[in-house]
């Protein structure tokens, strides 16, 4: 056991304590029993989720892939495994994730704790959709294996369940059989959300979709993006110089962000200068081309380090979904509040999601958007004016992105968290897992 200053990938908040790093059972069953802990994979969650109300168990060590079936692309994998190692090992032998977050950072047991979401919601659905079972460490340390045919309840309130359900340790998940490491990549411009949606809409049957925000664009310009669509693409298509090795791709040297970049780097101006050159390109760049997967799902994982751009403070992330009937003005009210506030965001994101039934998971029928800021005390009012908007809109809140959202806010949104509170309470699970963010949000 150490102690150790935590925080999530926002770097707030921040906060001490122990830590426990587990490598074996009997270490882990001995971390669990200290009470009011949380599982911890690669602190890849934005906010407070990961960081334990009385210690965190650290699941870095315990990162073994255990088998793999070639006939269905089933992999059991311990949870410490993180997706990018996954990839590395299995990429070059024709597989890939069903679904990614805009990660590959991500622990496993994160990736199922958060039921994370890819650019291909609105086709596969979310994470969960391909874990086969999950092996859960309960309060009494012991292992029980959940599945959707074998103890339903706890596989159901684990997917999504943020680590208030157990400790994951390990899990089998599917894997997606590609030809090649490249992706066909389609890129419109719209000139406004309208016409943003309505790209949604008409390439629905898209695999891949995600959309780049303007979010300090109004009037008639309010919501322009650009809309980037992909194709894992076949042998035939991959660039000749790649045609005999499918797999292969450029290589692609990591920047770093070296240091915290001072506070007044991010600013109203800078941001919007940023997001009219970005515009510019988008509008200048051929709308078909073949990029590497790694470009086209990890762009921001280029640059190590680039939580520091925001300098000690850190940021805090606004990212909600909004249900179809009324995506549309949740946006318009979402984007002309952050347009209005001058506070952009230059990682502005929106999304599509598809049907989802489940116990605690984020993603609904609709559409998600994810606003990053400086945190401050103006950004925390303006957060606090947009979760009131999305309520009104009827939407709900992501919490591997949240550091801040109130309680009653969360559930008021929600009636989910009314039932996941009082399961954990009648199961005896609300004292033994526990995380700064579970007793902020009165989970």
């Amino acid at each position: 056991m150490r102690s150790a200053e935590l925080s999530g990938w926002g770097r707030y908040p921040r906060r001490p304590g122990p830590v426990a790093a587990p490598r074996d059972m009997a270490a882990l069953r001995a971390a669990v029993g200290l009470g009011g802990v949380i599982a911890r994979g690669n602190g890849r969650a934005y906010g407070d989720s990961a960081m334990g109300a009385a210690a965190t168990i650290d699941m870095r060590r315990l990162n073994r892939m255990l088998a793999f079936d070639p006939a269905t692309g089933q992999l059991v994998a311990e949870a410490g495994v993180i997706l990018g190692d996954v990839i590395t090992a299995f990429l070059p032998r024709g597989w890939f994730p069903y679904v990614t977050p805009g990660t590959k950072f991500v622990s496993l047991g994160g990736a199922i704790a958060a039921d994370v979401h890819g650019k291909n919601h609105h086709v596969d659905g979310s994470f969960g959709a391909f874990v086969d079972w999950i092996d859960v460490v309960g309060a009494d340390g012991e292992v029980t294996r959940a599945s959707r045919s074998s103890n339903s309840e706890l596989f159901g309130w684990t997917i999504g369940g943020m680590g208030l359900t157990g400790v994951i340790l390990r899990a089998a998940i599917r894997l997606r059989p590609v030809e090649s490491a490249w992706i066909r990549q389609e890129t419109i411009p719209a000139p406004h959300l309208a016409a943003a949606m309505e790209a949604f809409e008409a390439a629905d049957a898209a695999t891949y979709s995600v959309a780049w925000i303007d979010c300090l664009a109004s009037g008639g310009s309010l919501g322009r993006s650009l809309i980037m669509f992909g194709e894992h693409a076949e042998t035939g298509e991959v660039p000749s110089a790649f045609r005999k090795h499918p797999f292969a791709t450029p290589k692609r040297r990591a920047k770093t962000v070296p240091v915290n970049l001072p506070g007044a780097a991010l600013n109203t101006w800078t941001v919007k200068a940023f997001n009219a050159l970005y515009w510019r390109k988008g509008l200048s760049s051929p709308r078909k081309s073949l990029v590497d997967w790694d470009r086209y799902f990890y762009p921001l994982d280029a640059i190590l380090g680039w939580n520091r751009i925001y300098g000690r403070r850190g940021f805090l992330q606004f990212q909600c979904a909004l249900p179809p009937k009324s995506s549309e003005a949740g946006l318009r009210a979402l984007l002309g509040a952050t347009a209005a506030a001058g506070q952009g965001s230059f990682l502005a994101v929106l999304k599509r999601f598809g049907i989802q039934e489940s116990r605690f998971s984020f993603p609904m029928e609709g559409y998600t958007l994810a606003l990053d800021f400086p945190a401050t005390a103006k950004t925390l009012a303006l957060l606090d004016r947009l979760d009131a908007i999305a309520v009104d809109h009827g939407a709900r809140f992501y919490l591997a992105k949240d550091a801040r959202l109130a309680a009653t806010t969360l559930h008021r949104s929600d009636p989910r968290a009314d039932i996941l509170r009082d399961m954990r309470r009648e199961a005896g699970l609300d004292q033994a897992f526990a995380s700064a963010q579970s007793e902020r949000l009165l989970l």
